[in-house]
This record gives structure tokens, C-alpha cells and sequence, in this order.
């Protein structure tokens, strides 16, 4: 009997591929499929299984996920893993998003890259690290202090006011007027611009008439103590207050998920706040960065395709009261939709997500970000309802233990396109080409396609079934089959 194909792995670990039963492996072989791959309709494999060939008689039957092999061999249902390994592992793209929301881009070779971000000096500062600005912080008074200290000594040098008999002690009996009264060196100077450019009180040291240019400098250093105060106090208290730090209590999900929702595939992530004021105006956007060739040929390997989202799949503005799911439905205008589930984890792309908002106490702007690769999206998930209303609080009680769990759910296989042309063709079997409703013959005039290569005891979720009953004409199914009712690809 066939071994369960994994589809669940660790983003990011490495895993040895198994051996394949020779009996299988015969089996397969006997009823002309590819030994790695079922030539299904759903699976999404190019050249293979056409919706065209399928015969007007047959029954897909559902396989629960519960009593299929492949089911079997998943334990957990909040499993972080991804649903599906196909081909050897490679490594991990490196993300233009951080998880946290920090942008992976190192800017190099920029001219005057220096002079620019000092024409910017506030914007610098703000965005620099604490350890730095309050370096700055620090340095710009002392630098200050000690800048006025030598141009008052030099002012009291000049006038001699630092020649023995001129000193203090001896100036009332030398009837001497010196321009700084109290003044005996250095430090006497330094205290003095402290004391000036600080406003604390002169005690004995105060500026006399004697000297006009002591009278300009004294002016001059209190409106630049002001101005350096405010200056810096300003960029300590816009980096403690910027919007940014709001972002820490925005959640994202850790991985977002796959399935359908009313008939449709759908990409699926979580948002959450965990404060109890809330975003105003929060809106949500997200664009797929990826590889493409235009048309003439040239190469844009990080082109940016915006993605419809929204709670509803299309509108992204939020009442965003409680954690929210959100949806982007891959139809004919995604770029998924010509993706299955092997080729979304083949394929090289990166899903950034932004979250952004007024931020209700302060009133400023924030915006959150995060990303995920195809490697941290799960197939066949979707999330776990975690707002439930409790009596005992009368309120809405939110669990955000089970913000990042999922469960699994039957999902197909193939890409979006593939399972639209599913449906289109069910439709044309149960009414006809004029629209109206044609009666399936009770026995096939040709034998049945089979979809898949293994039996139903086997775990295979796509069977086709003969058109006769022992209750009369047979039912059409048109339940799409699950991602666990597929074989391994």
C-alpha cells in the first residue's frame, strides 16, 4: 500500500525524499499516469487531464478528509506547516518585508549621502537609534556650555579682569569694574553659562555695564539656550511619540491560508489589534512583488501587482473592532489565478500586506506591514473563530490564543482557472447547452475516465462512480474534491 505523501513541512528545514512502494509504484504505472503525478483536472498540471474529455455520466465523489491516507498522516490541525512539498527543497527568497514590518533594503553608492541627511538633521535624529540621539541630546548643551565658557573668559581676558589685582577680592580696593563680577577663571566661566543660558540665577555672578559685548553675548547665548532646548526636547519627545511604536500591538497572522469561500478560492491572512483604542479609518492593502517579462522583453524582477482585498474580497476599509480576516478572491483579475497548489510553492513571490490607520489617541498616521512567501501559505486552511460572545462579561471576549491556528478544510488541488472550467462544465452537464435540464442516463455508454490511480480504500479522494443505482438514476455531485482527497503530486 502506498505510504501518505507528505504535504506538510517547516518552512525553511530540509527533508529526505522517501522511497516510493514498488507496488504503488507498479500500480501507478498500470493505469498510465505519471508515477509522481495524478493527471486530474483539479491538480492544475499543463497538457494533462483537459475538462474537455470528461464524460457526461460520471459521479465525482467527495472522500472525507478524516478517512483519507493523507489526512491520516496529519496529526495537528493547527499545524504551521505547509500543506504541500513538491520537488526538492530549496532555499528561502529573502523577503523584501520583514516579518515585523521593517523594509529589507540596504541603500549603497548614494553622492553626498551625508550632506543630505544633514539638511534633514530632525528627520535624522528621529530615525536614528536612542543611543544616538541621546548622545546628541547630551552633547548639544555641553558643547553649547562650553562654546559660551570661552567666549565670556575671552571677553573678561581681554578687559583684564584676570590679572592679580583686578581679581575679586581686591577689585573694591583697585576700584576696578570688571565686566563679569565674580570671575576668577575657567570655571568661573563655565558656571556662569550654565547658570545664563539655563536661566537658573546668577547669585553672585552677574554681567555688569562695563562691557556692551557681555551684555550682546549674554542675550545672544539665552535665545540660543531656548532655541537648542526646544530643539532637542522636540526630537526626544516626536521619537517616543512617533506612530511607529503603535504598530507593536497591530498583529499579523503567521501564515496565511487557502481555501474556498462560496465557491472561490480565496488567499486568506488575520489582523488584530490588541488595544482597546482602536484605528481610525483602518484600511488594508496588499501587492504581490514578483518576476516578470513585459513584452519587449525586458525583465522586472521586482514588479509590484496591487490585490484586491478586503473583508468581503473587494473592499479594503475595516470596522476594526476585533480580529478580522481578510480575503482576496483568485479569480480571473489575481495573479494567482493560473496557480496550483505545486506551482504556488515553486513559484518565486512574496505577498506584502499593509494595515494602516489614524491612531485614535493621538491622531497621527501609522501604518503596519508584514509579508508572506509561498512557503508560509497554507493549502487547504482556514482560520479558527476566536470572538465569541461571553454572558458571564456581556461583551465579546477574544482569544487570541488561536489568532495563528487553523484548521483543515477540503480544497482542491488546482489552480483558479482550472476549478472556474470545473464549474463551467458541471453547469453544461446538468443543463444542457440550451439551459435547460438533461436527464443523466442510468448506464455510461463508455467506460468512466478515472481520475485518479488509487481506490477509495486508498485514500484517493477523486473516484468516478458508474451511472447506475439500485434507487434509480444516479445524482450528480458537483462537490469539488479536497486537497487531502488528491494524491501526491
Amino acid at each position: 500500500m502506498e505510504e501518505p505523501q507528505k504535504l506538510f513541512r517547516l518552512p525553511g528545514t530540509i527533508e529526505e525524499e522517501e522511497e516510493r512502494d514498488p507496488e504503488a509504484q507498479a500500480h501507478v504505472t498500470a493505469v498510465g499516469e505519471n508515477p509522481t503525478r495524478a493527471e486530474s483536472p483539479l491538480l492544475g498540471q499543463k497538457g494533462t487531464g483537459t475538462l474537455s474529455s470528461l464524460p457526461r455520466n460520471v459521479t465525482l465523489v467527495r472522500v472525507s478528509t478524516q478517512s483519507s491516507s493523507i489526512g491520516g498522516g496529519v496529526g495537528r490541525q493547527d499545524s504551521t506547516r505547509s500543506r504541500y512539498r513538491a520537488g526538492p527543497t530549496r532555499k528561502l527568497r529573502r523577503r523584501a518585508v520583514l516579518k515585523n514590518g521593517d523594509c529589507n533594503v540596504l541603500q549603497s553608492r548614494i553622492s553626498r549621502r551625508s550632506l543630505r541627511f544633514l539638511q534633514d538633521i530632525f528627520t535624522t535624529l528621529v530615525d536614528t537609534q536612542w543611543r544616538w540621539t541621546l548622545l546628541c541630546f547630551a552633547l548639544s548643551f555641553l558643547l553649547s556650555w562650553l562654546g559660551f565658557a570661552v567666549i565670556w573668559w575671552l571677553i573678561a581676558f581681554t578687559h583684564g579682569d584676570f590679572e592679580e589685582r583686578h581679581l575679586p577680592p581686591f577689585q573694591i580696593e583697585n576700584k576696578w569694574t570688571p565686566c563679569i563680577y565674580n570671575i576668577f577663571s575657567f570655571t568661573s566661566c563655565f558656571l556662569f553659562s550654565i547658570e545664563t543660558q539655563h536661566t537658573i540665577g546668577y547669585g553672585s555672578r552677574s554681567t555688569t555695564e562695563e562691557c556692551p559685548e557681555a551684555i550682546f553675548v549674554m542675550c545672544i547665548q539665552s535665545v540660543a539656550g531656548v532655541m537648542i532646548q526646544a530643539f532637542m526636547v522636540g526630537i526626544v519627545f516626536a521619537k517616543m511619540s512617533r506612530p511607529k511604536q503603535r504598530t507593536q500591538t497591530l498583529l499579523f497572522s503567521k501564515n496565511a491560508v487557502i481555501c474556498q469561500r462560496d465557491g472561490e478560492l480565496c488567499l486568506m491572512f488575520r489582523v488584530g489589534d490588541m488595544r482597546k483604542s482602536h484605528i481610525i479609518g483602518a484600511a488594508v492593502r496588499a501587492q504581490v512583488i514578483r518576476s516578470r517579462t513585459t513584452k519587449e522583453g525586458e525583465i522586472l524582477s521586482q514588479n509590484q501587482h496591487e490585490l484586491a482585498v478586503g473583508t468581503d474580497g473587494q473592499n479594503g476599509n475595516l470596522f476594526f473592532i476585533w480580529p478580522t480576516t481578510i480575503v482576496h478572491k483568485i479569480n480571473a483579475e489575481s495573479p494567482f489565478y493560473n496557480l496550483s497548489a505545486e506551482e504556488m510553492l515553486t513559484e518565486r513571490f512574496e505577498v506584502v500586506v499593509i494595515l494602516e490607520g489614524t491612531i485614535e489617541s493621538t491622531g497621527q498616521t501609522t501604518q503596519a506591514r508584514s509579508s508572506y512567501l509561498p512557503q508560509e501559505i497554507l493549502w487547504g486552511h482556514r482560520f479558527e473563530p476566536m470572538v465569541s460572545y461571553s454572558k458571564e462579561r456581556q461583551g465579546y471576549e477574544v482569544d487570541y490564543s488561536l489568532f495563528d491556528s487553523t484548521t483543515q478544510v477540503d480544497t482542491p488541488l488546482c489552480s483558479g482557472r482550472e476549478l472556474a472550467e470545473f464549474y463551467r462544465v458541471q453547469d453544461e452537464i446538468r443543463h444542457g447547452n440550451n439551459g435547460s435540464l438533461r436527464k443523466i442516463p442510468s448506464e455510461p455508454k463508455s467506460a468512466p475516465v478515472i481520475l485518479n490511480a488509487l481506490s477509495q480504500n486508498e485514500g484517493t479522494g477523486f473516484l468516478v462512480a458508474q451511472g447506475h443505482s439500485s434507487q434509480g438514476p444516479p445524482k450528480l455531485h458537483i462537490d469539488i474534491p479536497s486537497i487531502d482527497d488528491c494524491p501526491g503530486i
